[in-house]
């Protein structure tokens, strides 16, 4: 048994596929097979059960995937440890676009600040794409939406909701349980996204009987937003993406949760072997703190 057998194992075990697991190690797939064989042979059992092409893991190979998982996370520590101080360990982070975007920049200099000795890439993608990047290890955490899958683990760190938003002075800004009808009567800038939490602000509307006036119809948040801070229309737009004129005044939340509730939150994900250094895991946790704060106190 060597390490790249147990790595060819858990390629395929997250990714699901041999042909998927020999792209991301650069191996042909006769390799990754032979590699998986002498796992087996190795271990006197069989890791998954073959019919023709198809592999499915079998329950012996579900239960030797924690130790699989132990082993390698135990080998790269190890091999980090050992790497000369003046080449820097790397960590490299991915985050959906609107994380990209609205948290990012504040959370990677404060992360830098509380590990100098680290040196940090990112890389801003799509929740698919992040996902792959995080089941072949070419991110070491990635922060995005939800998602399901047996190869990761997952923790709740940013609510980004979204939420109905008018300009100041609006007449909606005073007004309580604000009806369907009294939404689609104002001109409305629409986020374009396919998204299915979006899809359900258009179902808002077709359950009512009514006919929004969507008047601005975009795909880019910085412009929904600018239209609507303009004084041209209300609409409905991700927290993440105007915290910063919430807190200022230049932007006022209605709250419209009598009628629809749209809650989405950013993940912090990582496989499941763990994620390699639990000190920068706590600084990501105060680094979200501090982002929210920021909130707290511009009302003190």
């Amino acid at each position: 048994m060597n390490i790249d057998h147990l790595e060819a194992f858990m390629y395929v075990v997250h990714l699901e596929s041999v042909h998927k697991a020999a792209e991301a190690l650069y191996l042909s797939q006769p390799t990754v097979t032979a590699r998986i064989k002498t796992l087996e042979r190795d271990l006197e059992i069989e890791l998954f059960l073959r019919n023709g092409r198809s592999l499915t893991i079998s329950e012996e190979g579900k239960a030797f995937i924690p130790y699989a998982e132990q082993i390698i996370g135990t080998y790269q520590q190890g091999k980090k440890r050992l790497k000369k101080e003046d080449n820097p360990d790397e960590i490299v982070i991915g985050a959906n676009i609107i994380t990209s975007q609205y948290f990012i920049p504040f959370a990677l200099p404060f992360l830098k600040k509380a590990n100098p000795q680290l040196r940090f890439k990112f890389h801003s993608a799509t929740n698919d794409v992040l996902l792959d990047k995080l089941l072949q290890k070419q991110v070491d955490i990635a922060f995005m939406k939800d998602v399901t899958h047996r190869g990761i683990q997952k923790l709740e760190l940013l609510n980004n909701s979204v939420r109905l938003v008018v300009y100041p002075g609006h007449s909606f800004q005073s007004q309580e349980n604000l009806s369907v009808q009294q939404l689609a009567s104002e001109p409305l800038v629409f986020f374009e996204c396919g998204a299915f939490d979006w899809n359900r602000i258009h179902k808002l509307f077709e359950m009512a009987n009514v006919n929004p006036r969507i008047e601005f119809l975009v795909d880019h948040l910085e412009v929904a937003k600018s239209i609507i801070l303009s004084g041209n229309g209300i609409g409905f737009l991700p927290y993440l993406c105007m915290k910063d004129e919430l807190e200022r005044g230049s932007l006022i939340e209605v709250d419209v949760s009598h009628i629809l509730q749209i809650n989405q939150h950013i993940f912090a994900t990582h496989l499941n072997n763990g994620f390699m250094y639990p000190e920068l895991w706590n600084d990501i946790l105060r680094s979200v703190k501090e982002f929210e704060k920021e909130r707290d106190l511009s009302f003190i």
